[in-house]
């Protein structure tokens, strides 16, 4: 489908760290690019080891080539438990910087900073959320 995202990057200064970080709190696994090492460049996959939908990968910083620091957007992950994700960040080493808050008719949300100082959300679909 046209203008759909297919592909987003997480930056990190240390993609082991990075990696262990997006590992323990969504149980992610990662495969080098190419089957290569992880130390750069690593495609995220899910649990049981398949590609994400949208494709996913934490890279180093270096592979950005604009002039300046990556900002991005914000991206937000679906979960079942975002109680249970906010204590997975923190036991990861990250830092929650939004507490759970609704959005009406929608979810609960959380935002938080990754061990790489990336934010990103975590979000519980729930339609009764207020």
């Amino acid at each position: 489908m046209p203008n759909q995202l297919s592909h987003f990057a997480i930056h990190a200064d240390d993609v082991a760290r990075a990696s262990k970080f997006y590992g323990g709190v969504f149980g992610w696994k990662f495969q080098g690019f190419g089957g290569g090492p992880t130390n750069e460049f690593c495609m995220i996959q899910d649990a049981a080891g398949n590609r994400l939908d949208p494709l996913g990968a934490i890279q180093l910083r270096k592979f950005n080539t604009a002039p300046q620091p990556m900002i991005g957007f914000e991206c937000s992950f679906s979960v079942a438990d975002v109680d249970a994700t906010a204590r997975a960040v923190e036991a990861a080493g990250g830092k929650i910087v939004m507490q759970k808050s609704p959005i009406p008719s929608v979810g609960w949300v959380i935002k938080f900073l990754d061990t790489e100082g990336n934010l990103a959300c975590a979000v519980q679909y729930d339609a009764t959320a207020r």
